[in-house]
C-alpha cells in the first residue's frame, strides 16, 4: 500500500505534512488504526517522510493528526 498524507499539529501549534508508509497494511484504515494506536502510547514513535528527509515524529509533541483525503503537499 502507498503511504497516506497526515497533517500534524504540534504542540506548539506549527502544521507539518507529513507521509507515512506501513507496507504491510491491506488498507488505510488500518494504516490510521495504527497511527492512532502508536500516537496514543506515552513513548510512541512513527517514522515518516517530509518530502525527501525522513522525519521521527514522537507522541508527547502532537497534538492533532489529519488524514487528507487527496494529499497534502508535502
Amino acid at each position: 500500500m502507498e503511504g497516506i498524507v497526515l497533517r500534524v499539529r504540534l504542540l506548539s501549534g506549527d502544521n507539518v505534512d507529513v507521509t507515512y508508509e506501513q507496507p504491510s497494511a491491506g488498507s488505510e484504515e488500518e494504516v490510521v488504526d495504527h497511527v492512532v494506536s502508536t500516537l496514543a502510547e506515552d513513548l510512541g514513535v512513527l517514522r515518516c517522510r517530509h518530502g525527501d528527509r525522513l522525519l521521527v515524529l514522537y507522541a508527547r509533541g502532537v497534538a492533532a493528526v489529519e488524514v487528507a483525503p487527496r494529499g497534502a503537499v508535502v
